[in-house]
């Protein structure tokens, strides 16, 4: 098993850049984080999920130390933000 998250999501900031949104979930490790800092870098939206939601917020977690992410929201609001997102509409509310 290798984990491919921060890949995953390095590949969209170099090709999506500041039109890439990045979503890290809840997990074991620190997978995810550094490719959630390298679409915040490029401009992009990066959300995480919340602790509060989280089995497990190692992942989540290890992006927000890295203070790579612009949002945190509930994991029964994934789908939700996401079609917002999709429609154009931004996020008010910061982590």
């Amino acid at each position: 098993h290798m984990p491919s998250g921060t890949t995953l999501l390095e590949s969209a900031a170099r090709t999506y850049g500041r039109r890439a949104v990045g979503l890290v979930l809840t997990g074991m490790g620190g997978d995810g984080a550094e490719g959630l800092l390298a679409i915040r870098q490029a401009g992009g939206l990066t959300l995480a999920q919340n602790e509060e939601s989280c089995v497990v917020f190692g992942m989540p977690g290890t992006a927000v130390e890295r203070k790579a992410v612009d949002h945190l929201i509930h994991g029964d609001e994934v789908a939700a933000t996401l079609a917002r997102l999709a429609r154009g509409e931004s996020l008010a509310v910061g982590r």
